[in-house]
């Protein structure tokens, strides 16, 4: 099933029916709502997975795998802060862009998607981090993040504080 979220709508893709939550989403592919706050909504997830979406952020959970969990998700706009247990094994995440991919086993990062830009922040572990056209990719450690436009160098930089206290206060952390 996909399910698309969107500005506090769900969209089921094979119902076409608009359902309008009161201040979380259904549990869907293993994920149950919790903690959503006027700033954000948070989904937990089987596998390990929780995600935490700014409030109007546009989203499609994926399960690539088939296995009914979800091990992805494609951003539209808006930011999403995604943390993903590591598990020996264990399935690559990935959040796909309008202009990248962001790929992890386990870690907290966060992806801002807006027109013409996607930013990239790394909490806690590593992240890999190229454009949807392309092989070049970098990758990110704590406290590193990148923007990525549709052309130019990937440019891994320290974040300053107040560049990742501003994206995380969107996300209600």
């Amino acid at each position: 099933m996909k399910v698309v979220f969107h500005a506090g709508y769900v969209l089921l893709a094979f119902a076409l029916t608009w359902i309008e939550p009161v201040a979380a989403q259904p549990a869907t592919m293993g994920c149950s709502p919790d903690n959503s706050t006027i700033a954000a909504q948070t989904l937990h997830c089987e596998g390990g997975v929780t995600i935490v979406a700014e409030w109007g952020a546009q989203y499609t959970l994926q399960d690539r795998g088939g296995k009914g969990r979800v091990d992805g998700v494609e951003l539209n706009s808006k930011a999403l802060l995604i943390e993903v247990s590591k598990k020996p094994g264990g399935n690559r995440f990935e959040v796909i862009t309008p202009q990248a991919i962001a790929a992890v086993r386990g870690t907290k990062w966060a992806v801002d998607a807006a027109e013409n830009k996607t930013s990239v922040f790394v909490v806690n572990g590593r992240v890999a981090v190229g454009r949807r056209t392309g092989s070049h990719s970098v990758t990110l450690g704590s406290g590193e993040g990148v923007d990525v436009e549709a052309t130019g160098p990937l440019t891994v930089k320290r974040w300053p504080s107040a560049r990742v206290s501003a994206l995380l206060a969107r996300l209600g952390q």
